[in-house]
């Protein structure tokens, strides 16, 4: 197959717009209130160290993805088993992640249009994009990443202007005590938006120069992580804890307040930006990760795919829920607690000791005496 190459500086701009994505749009761990952004900083930490593990994962064997590796370590049979499990996972993340972003648009840029042209119009996006190939997908990161940063510091200088930011809203941290923030945290925080990464080990086979890549992936997830915590803090002071826990979409809530001498005001825009990159990175990473287990099956190339399965995601994408609040309690109840656990954690942890007795199985039969 076509052999794919990603700098060094695409892959940060991934991660980084990877891990902002959905979790800025939807806000993560607001249910722990004043102690959201404590959550996040920890769970950063965590995550680090879970991208650390995806990465020597791919270390073990270079230029194999994740599929690759399962055949190694299981034999192709058992490999094919999990692939189509992958593939699920994968491709059901993906039309999510377009529900999620339909419902924002239909929220708060075009209420009057359906939400299946919606779906279906950044789906063709991201058919596109992919068919193009992950190059493409990384090279419209790596010029958007600076415009995303821009755009959020301008939200957060715009809030402390308009005189939205209010210290007191930050007391109390802690109120209840480091037990609710640790459950937080498992399953919740350390699955999404950190345990997603597992995507990115479909991904590292194509990066240039591997080798130094440990150190801009896990650089790439402290500082998004860091960012998200920050961005969650200033979140809080502008809205309070209870507007924040409650809003469907707490930045936008947020850039809604914003007014610097009636002069400044609708910066809308600005967020929904942020979102549509986040989301169409995010989307489409999962997508493409999908696409290669077919590819990995199949021995065809993924670009033969890209439409047909673009459209049955699309589809998906409106079938997964009837409204936005079934959609919301699927994704806290289901997917956090029963799919994403087994698929981050368990199968890559069996993967990964069955390649370490795998290796040192070999390297012994090397290292015996001839008899």
């Amino acid at each position: 197959m076509q052999k794919e190459n990603l700098s060094l500086s695409q892959l940060v701009a991934l991660i980084f717009i990877f891990l902002l994505g959905s979790a800025m749009i939807m806000g993560v761990g607001v249910e722990l209130r004043q102690s959201a952004w404590v959550a996040i900083v920890i769970a950063t930490g965590l995550g680090t160290g879970l991208m650390y593990f995806y990465y020597t994962l791919n270390h073990m064997l270079p230029n194999h993805n994740l599929y690759e590796l399962m055949e190694f370590g299981f034999s192709r049979p058992v490999a094919v088993f999990f692939t189509i499990l992958y593939i699920i996972y994968f491709l059901y993340i993906s039309s999510r992640l377009n529900r999620d972003f339909a419902e924002l648009i239909s929220t708060s840029v075009l209420p009057l249009t359906p939400i299946e042209i919606i779906v279906l119009t950044v789906m063709l996006v991201i058919v596109y994009i992919i068919y193009l190939g992950i190059e493409v997908l990384a090279r419209v990161s790596e010029v958007f990443f600076p415009y995303l940063i821009g755009f959020l510091f301008l939200i957060i200088i715009f809030l402390f202007a308009s005189g939205r930011i209010h210290f007191q809203n930050a007391r109390p941290i802690l109120g209840n005590g480091i037990i609710p923030v640790i459950k937080g945290i498992f399953p919740g925080l350390i699955t999404f938006p950190f345990g997603e990464l597992i995507v990115f080990t479909v991904v590292l086979s194509s990066i240039t120069h591997f080798q130094k890549a440990k150190k801009a992936t896990l650089m790439a997830v402290i500082m998004a992580g860091l960012f998200l915590a920050f961005a969650s803090f200033i979140v809080l002071l502008a809205l309070g804890a209870d507007t924040m826990q409650y809003s469907q979409f707490p930045l936008l809530s947020a850039a809604r307040k914003i007014s610097v001498a009636n002069f400044i005001e609708r910066t809308d825009a600005f967020v929904v930006f942020i979102m549509m990159l986040g989301i169409l990175v995010k989307s489409s990473l999962f997508f493409y990760a999908g696409l290669k287990g077919l590819e990995y099956i199949f021995r065809i190339p993924y670009r033969n795919f890209t439409f047909p399965i673009g459209m049955t995601v699309s589809c998906f994408s409106i079938w997964v829920a009837e409204n936005f609040a079934e959609h919301l309690e699927e994704g806290i109840i289901f997917v956090t607690k029963y799919l994403h656990p087994p698929m981050q954690f368990v199968i890559p942890l069996f993967l990964f000791g069955s390649i370490v007795w795998k290796n040192k199985r070999k390297q012994s039969a090397v290292n015996k005496p001839a008899g």
